[in-house]
């Protein structure tokens, strides 16, 4: 099992001089750091909630790829593969990459609608950085198409057509332990959401037993339950791998029923 994290991503980008470069670039243009900066004035301070910012990219993205190498393990093909939109699964994880890491620059804009903000803002973001990693027009096109799609599908209510997509929308959900409240809860933000946030201490990421991929929360306190079934299993209805997923809760390590799913 992998603990959800910041520092998951670096495990990704060591074994891929492709993502690596990827990741590189997104780290270090200044447009895209100006949005995240944004997202988190607009998102934490503006509106008391929890962490859309550049930790979060991060917590996101490496979340996501720990999730695509199970799912490839487990014999699931990515969607890109399967219709022919890239070759490698290296390039279907740029996918992934490019779409983790940015689904959330639309906080920049509003909450209301951000999805919709988001792919919007990723286009020139994309039409720049996209072609660093990829050389190819026609192929550049398609792949960009597929990160806005996993950008606009990360939204709960819509639902994800690609594995790539759901992975995303899963692995945002996976980043749900008590950083993701505390900044919110400091600035005086006390109710159900930021004080079941708090009570989730970790979520780790493994291969299930009878289903591909097992996700663990770990909370000190029933009030996480509040958080998972009410905002991770509301993404992961809508994320086209719900049946592919185990999800286990723990307080003190008594074994808790997941209500949703």
């Amino acid at each position: 099992m992998e603990r959800v994290s910041p520092d998951l991503i670096k495990k990704h980008i060591r074994r891929s001089p492709l993502l690596a470069s990827a990741y590189r670039l997104l780290e270090r243009d200044r447009e895209v750091q100006a949005l995240l900066k944004m997202t988190n004035i607009m998102a934490v301070t503006r509106l008391k909630y929890n962490d859309h910012g550049v930790v979060h990219s991060r917590i996101v993205s490496g979340a996501a790829l720990e999730l695509f190498d199970i799912f490839i393990s487990r014999g699931i093909k990515p969607t890109s593969i399967r219709d022919h939109v890239v070759n490698e699964e290296e390039e279907a994880k740029l996918i992934v990459l490019f779409g983790a890491y940015l689904h959330d620059i639309g906080n920049a804009v509003h909450r209301i609608g951000h999805h919709i903000h988001g792919y919007n803002l990723a286009i020139p973001i994309l039409n720049r950085l996209l072609p660093q990693v990829i050389d190819e027009k026609d192929r550049f096109i398609n792949m960009r198409q597929e990160i806005l799609h996993v950008i606009y599908s990360h939204d709960e209510h819509v639902r994800c057509l690609t594995t790539e997509a759901g992975i995303v929308k899963i692995a945002d959900g996976t980043d749900m332990a008590e950083g993701r409240a505390r900044i919110p809860y400091q600035l005086g933000k006390v109710d159900m959401h930021s004080l079941s946030a708090l009570a989730i201490d970790s979520v780790e990421i493994g291969q299930g037993d009878e289903k591909p991929v097992c996700i663990r929360i770990y909370m000190r306190d029933t009030a996480g339950l509040f958080q998972i079934e009410e905002v991770f299993m509301k993404k992961a209805e809508t994320s086209g791998l719900r049946e592919l997923i185990e999800i286990e809760a723990y307080v003190k390590n008594r074994r808790l029923t997941v209500s949703r799913g």
